[in-house]
């Protein structure tokens, strides 16, 4: 995410970087400690077990693990499951299931699946996480209540009444203030003045701190934390015919725990320019933190996102923030244990029970909504609700796999007629199970009509390739004619006589996958022969194929307005498509295009105003000031006509055909590259790893550094950058390899944009809005 002004940060002092890790390394402890406790609380463990966890996920896991911002500790993701192991039976065999999912994690992680992980549905992880956070609600809400959790959530559900009619006074006041000051106390971080200050201090150390004190202050008679059992226990083998329980218990926490652990590493990955995790190593460095945690006697360990965002906004820089609020949890423990002991459980509950309802998410539900996920989202949450976690996740993943085959049996067919042709078209996938419908929309066709098959399809099984032939050759009998046309690696194929051929291109070396549409106009010709109506062809073709597709979408950004990531500043050169090049979609990039890709210095708006042009720096501050977005990339290209006009020393593009003087308007606009052209001839160019280029290509190079201090010449760039709120960053297009190279701000050069330096940090990434709201990616590394 983009936090930094250049692509790959500053370095930092070793002195600086202790600072930093040391203030958040305070900042993270101070949210572990009653995190730790409610979470132990709520799954029925002894609170001790939290401090633990807390202390070996720090210590442990930080030394070992492969994300150096993430924190590891315990995490209510897990409540469930270890909640049910105590009940049947008991710490010690539940720290047994810790130990064996800690040597399952460490045999994944060096059998190197971790990314394998990854694939699960977006739809099923959200829902895990959703149906965890109701669990973890309803139980916590009886301790707020003064009661005590039943076994199951549907037992808490029947018991609430009954609860609420026998409330417990001291303990529903106690949880009530926790929960006021968890809600307010973000709220109170906007306002004006101190309100920055006031974001600063974590929202759960308030909230206990202050429920504590009142319940201190009026001797309120709740239940308070019990630290005795803060001592080591080894674990123990379970009754004999418990053994089936225990391994689905263990591939149980395993599976969860890994999997949370690295969604969490990836998704902090997109908050810092450090080092990328190395999601294999995590995964063994959980383990071993497990192995170790159940060894004597702690909750498992897991990644934890919140402990871990926290770290990351504090300020860490290195992995010893994580490492050190490891220390400052075991040495509070020891030293201040008496202060940790007033705190009433009903405070720990209310912080738990928060927590919990943060986990439904109604982004994510408007996420999964919108990819039509959402069957497989409720069905996880209703199976982690009323089942468990396990069997959530497996019915989560069924319907998944039921909504993807009814998907893969839908294809759109429709019929209309047109110009004495009767048009059938065919989109989506066409499979057996698309069968029946395809031939019952064929037979009703009336007979002796010129008919015209348009194939719009990414898959074509045997069995919807017969029912077409066969068909065709029935309809032909009967004295009708046929033309099948399909649409395969960006051109029209007609077989001849009509009849469905083998799915082969005219194109290559393009990939099956892939369909630029000057590939159509240029392989493929049209039907009317003339260069001129392609324009109006492609026009009538975007119609009749691609608007029924892409209809949904834009109506979406039609009524949301737009949110770009990023401003992309390019060339207006014909040969540079910026969604094209970028892998990004509609709404992804605000573009501004000129002759060279210029951006005047803002030094010149301010000596000269009213002199220069100034439709690119309103373009920058529209895009800074209103639309927010948190990247600004400028894009040269090899080959680029201005930088020849330039290094020739002429006001036009050399090969425009132009007399010196006939475009006042070009040479004008070209003084702007007077100072690209200044700094190339004063000091040594950019240069590109691996290649030698010619001058002109050094000037273009030269032209993109330029424009990038040119861009922090902008008060609103310069004002966002010492922010934080936005990235800059320089790209160079190399048009014949079709290959985009990265400028390093520290080594001074383009490099390949590769999966190197991607994991580096050096890549700039997509940044939407919100995570959920973004559908395309933006300068995707590949």
């Amino acid at each position: 995410m983009p936090v930094a002004p250049v692509t790959t940060p500053a370095p930092v002092s070793r002195a600086a970087s202790v600072r930093a890790d040391l203030r958040a390394s305070l900042v993270v402890f101070l949210v572990a400690v009653p995190l730790s406790l409610g979470i132990a609380l709520a799954a029925g463990a002894p609170l001790g077990a939290g401090i633990i966890s807390a202390v070996v996920g720090g210590i442990v896991v930080g030394l070992l693990g492969g994300a150096p911002l993430q924190v590891s500790g315990p995490t209510a993701g897990l409540t469930v499951i270890v909640a049910g192991l105590v009940q049947n039976y008991g710490w010690r065999v539940t720290c047994l299931v810790t130990v064996g999912a800690g040597l399952l994690q460490i045999l994944l992680g060096v059998a190197r699946v971790a990314r394998a992980t990854l694939a699960l549905s977006p739809a099923v992880v959200h829902g895990v996480v959703a149906g965890i956070g109701v669990v973890i609600a309803l139980a916590q809400l009886h301790v707020v209540l003064g009661g005590a959790p039943q076994r199951s959530a549907w037992e808490n559900l029947r018991e609430l009444p009954r609860q609420i009619a026998d409330l417990h006074t001291p303990a529903v006041a106690v949880g009530m203030i926790t929960l006021a000051l968890l809600l307010g106390w973000p709220l109170l971080g906007r306002l004006p003045g101190r309100g920055a200050a006031l974001r600063r201090v974590p929202a759960p150390l308030v909230a206990v701190s202050l429920a504590t004190a009142c319940a201190s202050v009026l001797h309120l008679d709740v239940a308070r934390v019990d630290l005795s059992s803060v001592v080591f226990t080894t674990p123990v083998l379970p009754p004999s015919g418990a053994w089936g329980a225990i391994v689905v218990g263990v591939v149980s926490v395993a599976l969860v725990s890994g999997m949370e652990s690295l969604l969490s590493a990836a998704a902090v990955d997109r908050l810092h320019d450090g080092p990328r995790a190395r999601l294999d190593r995590e995964l063994i460095g959980q383990g071993v933190g497990n192995v170790v945690s159940g060894a004597i006697g702690g909750y498992p360990v897991t990644g934890v996102a919140i402990r871990s965002v926290t770290n990351v906004r504090a300020g860490a820089v290195t992995r010893a923030a994580t490492i050190l609020h490891g220390v400052w949890v075991m040495v509070f423990v020891a030293l201040l244990g008496a202060l940790v002991e007033r705190i009433p459980l009903a405070v720990l509950a209310a912080l738990v029970m928060a927590v919990g309802l943060q986990m439904v998410s109604l982004a994510h539900i408007r996420h999964v909504h919108r990819h039509r996920e959402f069957p497989a989202y409720a069905a996880t949450i209703a199976g982690v609700i009323l089942a468990g976690v396990l069997q959530g996740v497996l019915l989560g993943v069924v319907v998944a796999v039921c909504t993807a085959l009814y998907r893969l049996s839908r294809s759109t067919v429709r019929v209309h007629p047109g110009d004495g042709v009767l048009h059938v078209e065919v989109h989506g996938s066409l499979t057996f199970l698309s069968v029946p419908r395809l031939s019952r929309v064929l037979a009703k066709l009336p007979p002796g009509e010129h008919v015209v098959v348009d194939m719009t399809v990414d898959y074509l099984d045997q069995a919807a390739f017969e029912a077409v032939h066969s068909w065709r050759a029935g309809y032909l009998a009967r004295g009708g004619r046929v033309d099948i046309e399909e649409i395969h690696d960006g051109c029209y194929e007609r077989a001849a006589g009509g009849t469905p051929g083998p799915r082969r291109s005219r194109l290559t070396p393009s990939p099956r996958w892939f369909a630029p549409w000057w590939h159509w106009q240029r392989a493929c010709p049209r039907e009317d022969g003339t260069a001129s109506q392609a324009l109006v062809a492609g026009a009538r073709e975007f119609r009749q194929r691609t608007a029924p597709l892409v209809q949904p979408f834009l109506e979406r950004l039609a009524l949301e307005g737009q949110k770009p990531a990023q401003l992309f500043i390019t060339c207006a050169d014909s040969r540079i498509v910026p969604n094209l090049i970028t892998a990004s979609g509609p709404g992804d990039l605000f573009t501004v295009r000129n002759v060279g890709n210029l951006v005047p210095s803002g030094d010149t708006a301010r000596a000269e105003p009213g002199t220069g042009d100034a439709s690119v720096g309103a373009a920058i501050e529209y895009a800074v000031s209103v639309l927010g977005v948190r990247s600004i990339t400028v894009c040269g290209h090899s080959g680029c006509g201005a930088m020849k006009a330039l290094l020739d020393k002429v006001g036009t593009v050399p090969d425009a055909g132009s007399r010196p003087g006939a475009t006042p308007h070009l040479d004008r606009w070209l003084r702007h590259g007077d100072a690209s052209l200044a700094r190339f001839t004063a000091e040594p160019a950019p240069t590109v790893t691996g290649h030698t280029v010619p001058p002109v290509e050094q000037l273009c190079l030269t032209n993109v550094v330029q424009q990038l201090d040119n861009l922090r010449d902008h008060t609103v760039v310069a004002q966002a950058v010492a922010a934080g709120r936005l990235r800059l960053f320089g790209l160079y297009f190399d048009l014949a390899s079709a290959q985009m190279y990265l400028y390093d701000a520290v080594r001074g050069d383009f490099g390949p944009v590769d999966a190197e330096r991607a994991e580096s940090g050096a890549l700039p990434q997509a940044v939407p809005t919100s995570a959920e709201d973004h559908t395309f990616p933006a300068l995707n590394p590949g």
